[in-house]
């Protein structure tokens, strides 16, 4: 991977670039741009639902690139109360493009399996803890996070 110079940005590129090549596994698919589509729409339905200062939390354990998708477009006032799954699934479907071609529950899953490998568990266990069994659904099992 060519070097930007600096070593803040080539290491969270190098973080970043991880998160999709595993995201990307779990979808099975060698599009690196769907992968980085799910991340960005499963995390924004994530953050608009489990509530403001558990939505930073999670921020700041994202790579500093990440970060920045992440809060793009946040707006605290436009947090859901909404904690079904159908709704959480159709926010992520809203944002990807509709000729997608993949479960949308499995793309959610597979960013929730990433987000357990790669941060802090005990931020997956607060996440875990403040999302409703609907959406718990979509973590990895219990033993897994442990």
């Amino acid at each position: 991977m060519p070097s930007t110079g600096h070593p803040t940005f080539d290491k969270t590129l190098q973080e970043s670039n991880l998160w999709l090549k595993e995201l990307a596994s779990i979808l099975r698919t060698g599009d690196r741009e769907l992968a980085y589509r799910v991340l960005r729409a499963t995390l924004h339905a994530l953050r608009d639902r489990i509530g403001p200062q558990n939505a930073v939390h999670l921020g700041a354990q994202l790579p500093m690139l990440l970060r920045g998708l992440y809060y793009e477009g946040f707006r605290i006032e436009d947090a859901t109360t909404e904690r079904h799954l159908e709704p959480f699934l159709e926010h992520v479907r809203s944002e990807l493009p509709t000729a997608a071609g993949i479960d949308i529950e499995d793309a959610a899953k597979g960013v929730f399996w990433v987000l357990a490998d790669k941060i802090d568990p005990r931020e997956v266990a607060k996440i875990a803890n403040v999302l409703p069994a609907e959406l718990r659904a979509l973590l990895p099992p219990a033993d897994v996070l442990s």
